[in-house]
């Protein structure tokens, strides 16, 4: 599959695989900045992209910045046909202050293949093993 990317700001990084069969493209900060502990922030990423329908651009947590930091991302679903600037939403979920600085990879994008689904309203579901069962449901 072929992505089309459109850079945005002249400074902003294209991403990029690290390795070759990696699945996540890294992505890159425009800007310095000092996430606090437990504070959220939206960082543009300065491209927009298109690819085919049947498919989802999904913003994810670079592992290390995950496990060694508390770096995370929250949300991050791009649909084929959204042709605006990229972003990433970071949250802190650390003890410390983390420095972002311009250049550094905070996330990565995975292109998902997707379902695009039909529903039909019915008044009644069929049975199943689980039926209801939430949280916890098959024990410990």
């Amino acid at each position: 599959m072929k992505i089309k990317i459109k850079r945005l700001h002249a400074d902003a990084v294209v991403p990029s695989y690290a390795h070759p069969g990696d699945v996540g493209m890294d992505v890159f900060s425009l800007e310095d900045y000092e996430l606090r502990p437990m504070e959220r922030k939206i960082f543009p990423v300065g491209f927009a992209m298109e690819f085919p329908a049947g498919f989802a651009a999904i913003i994810k947590d670079k592992s290390g910045l995950s496990m060694k930091c508390g770096i995370h991302t929250m949300g991050g679903v791009f649909d084929s046909g959204y042709r605006g600037e990229y972003n990433v939403n970071l949250i802190n979920l650390g003890g410390e202050p983390y420095k972002i600085s311009k250049g550094d990879k905070i996330a990565q994008i995975i292109i998902y293949p997707v379902e695009i689904a039909g529903l039909e309203e019915v008044p009644e579901l069929s049975e199943s093993s689980r039926g209801e069962g939430r949280f916890g449901s098959t024990g410990k």
